[in-house]
């Protein structure tokens, strides 16, 4: 299988304290909700979600469904969370939470092998990675806003 190798680095900032945006990111069941190419996340298993936990995962790439598996892979409750996607991800995302200006600075660091007809995916520029990876959180500074009033 081919792959080709991406990196895409965002920093960003959320008016939101990190007590409110990082309990988001660390819980894939609640993705769906803000990020507009998650399509579907469901806990594989029971228990505390730990490193280790799963997830089967569905997202949604143009009028494309792509499965495989989340794994929490490292976590520092409040601050820090890495997740593993499996194929045809084969990526590493770490979101590290940091309060700045009464709301969280989010460095975002996504990078993998990806795989199979999504490697032609990672072609595209770093700018429209950047763009469409934003949008995520701009969804979640939206749905943090509406829990507001």
């Amino acid at each position: 299988m081919t792959t080709v190798w991406k990196r895409v680095v965002l920093d960003t900032h959320l008016p939101h304290a990190p007590e409110r945006v990082y309990p988001y990111l660390a819980d894939p069941g609640r993705w769906p909700a803000f990020a507009p190419a998650v399509e579907f996340r469901q806990r594989i298993g029971d228990g505390p979600a730990e490193v280790g936990s799963r997830w089967w995962a569905v997202d949604r790439i143009g009028p494309f469904r792509i499965r495989f598996a989340d794994v929490l892979e490292s976590v520092v409750p409040g601050e820090r969370i890495v997740w593993h996607s499996s194929a045809p991800w084969n990526s590493r995302v770490e979101y590290v939470c940091v309060p700045e200006r009464g709301g969280t600075r989010v460095h975002a660091r996504y990078e993998g092998d990806i795989g199979g007809w999504l490697a032609l995916t990672a072609l595209l520029p770093a700018f429209v990675w950047r763009r469409i990876l934003l949008r995520d959180f701009r969804g979640l500074t939206r749905l943090l806003d509406a829990e507001d009033r």
